[in-house]
């Protein structure tokens, strides 16, 4: 299975698979650390990438609440959502623009094991 990951390089910023799998997994665990250690990143790296995020776009792409006893989490803004659904549209339109010379590339690849 051919995948292709893009690195976004805007003027001072950059998206790309790592950030937008982070962002991805704060909406489905609920939280920046049970994110990140779902990727087998620490604490520390998903909580700057989150902030570096943040303070890249305009509005704030994760709401975050400190632990305790009521609990903490995180979830996706609106505009984090819609940073995460643009991203994936990016990805799936060069995949099929792509999808041609992707597949003369693998068929010029040598056989696995060989």
């Amino acid at each position: 299975m051919t995948v292709l990951k893009l690195r976004i390089l805007f003027d001072h910023v950059m998206f790309g698979p790592g950030k937008a799998e982070l962002l991805a997994q704060i909406a489905e665990q609920g939280s920046i650390s049970a994110a990140g250690r779902h990727m087998g990143m620490s604490y520390k790296r998903a909580w700057m990438l989150v902030e570096e995020m943040n303070h890249a776009f305009r509005a704030p792409l994760v709401n975050s609440a400190r632990g305790g006893a009521g609990g903490g989490g995180a979830q996706l803004t609106p505009e984090g959502a819609e940073v995460l659904r643009r991203y994936k549209a990016v990805i799936e339109a060069a995949m099929s623009a792509a999808a041609e010379d992707l597949t003369a590339l693998e068929g010029m690849l040598r056989p696995k094991g060989e």
